[in-house]
């Protein structure tokens, strides 16, 4: 990796890791089901779908995908505190949250992507 593409990296992971601790910081939830996660996620894979269609329309530089896929997306949306939250709420007991919250990050990240290549698709068409 040279140096220019490092600044790239870096730089978008600051910026998502900045935006994802300012969505979480202060815990969200629905009866049980933490909703912060939930959101960083959704909105970290609707931006990298809009990117996706957006670097292939523009054919980008890679380093614009270390800034904002790699870097930016990576940073801001979170695995780790999917795993975190969803197994406190199985050792909780709350099976029917646990459920919900693995439906909802999986399938609602999954759909935010397909939706921000759709409408980023259908911008560029027109």
């Amino acid at each position: 990796m040279k140096g220019l593409e490092f600044v790239f990296l870096a730089a978008g992971s600051v910026f998502g890791a900045f935006l994802r601790y300012k969505i979480t910081e202060s815990p969200l939830l629905f009866n049980t089901l933490p909703l912060n996660v939930l959101i960083v996620n959704v909105i970290g894979a609707f931006i990298l779908g809009v990117f996706i269609v957006l670097s292939e329309q523009w054919n980008l530089d890679g380093r614009y995908s270390l800034f904002v896929a790699i870097g930016f997306c990576g940073s801001l949306t979170t695995m780790s505190s999917f795993a975190l939250d969803s197994n406190n709420l199985l050792e909780n007991n709350h099976y029917g949250t646990l459920a919900a919250n693995i439906f909802a990050n999986v399938g609602l990240s999954i759909g935010a992507l397909i939706g921000g290549k759709s409408l980023m698709s259908i911008i560029i068409s027109n």
